[in-house]
């Protein structure tokens, strides 16, 4: 939003313009993944898991770069890690690690890591406790959705409409 009010168009890590191809935008993710970025390993193990930007279908390697992201403190890895356990997608079903993964990530205000694991709750029968995690996951992510630049944004948006 700041970049935006300075008329600072284009990718927000360096400015350059957004590229217009997908071969262009592959070489700008690259880059940040050789600077070992977690956003930029975690948004390429999306594409390798989906098939996107003119790559080919490949969870294995999806999977191995929403690792490195992890390891690279990445919380949203940690979430989509969770499903892949969860659902077998180029792993082993697991849903005990699946569980592990959203764990982690609902400790670090991950909120729909921590909806998944009210919901295994109810699975498993634990309605009262399920109920509790949904609850504070609520009070969680209505506290951290509060500040300046959101509500400045929000301002902006509004008066756009």
């Amino acid at each position: 939003m700041a970049a935006h009010k300075r008329g600072m168009d284009g990718c927000a890590f360096c400015r350059t313009p957004c590229p217009i191809n997908d071969a262009d935008a592959l070489a700008m993710i690259q880059t940040r993944v050789a600077k070992r970025d977690p956003a930029a390993i975690y948004y390429l193990g999306q594409q390798y898991f989906f098939g996107q930007l003119g790559l080919q279908e490949d969870s294995r390697k999806g999977v191995e770069l929403y690792t490195e992201a992890v390891e690279l403190d990445s919380i949203q890895a940690l979430f989509d890690l969770g499903h892949v356990y969860y659902h077998g997608d180029g792993v082993q079903e697991d849903k005990a690690k699946a569980a592990e993964f959203w764990t982690k990530a609902a400790m670090q205000g991950h909120v729909e890591s921590r909806h998944n694991l009210g919901w295994l709750e109810g699975q498993k029968g634990n309605r009262h406790r399920a109920y509790a995690e949904a609850l504070k996951g609520h009070q969680d992510a209505v506290e951290e959705m509060k500040s300046h630049d959101r509500d400045e944004a929000k301002a902006y948006l509004d008066s756009r409409k």
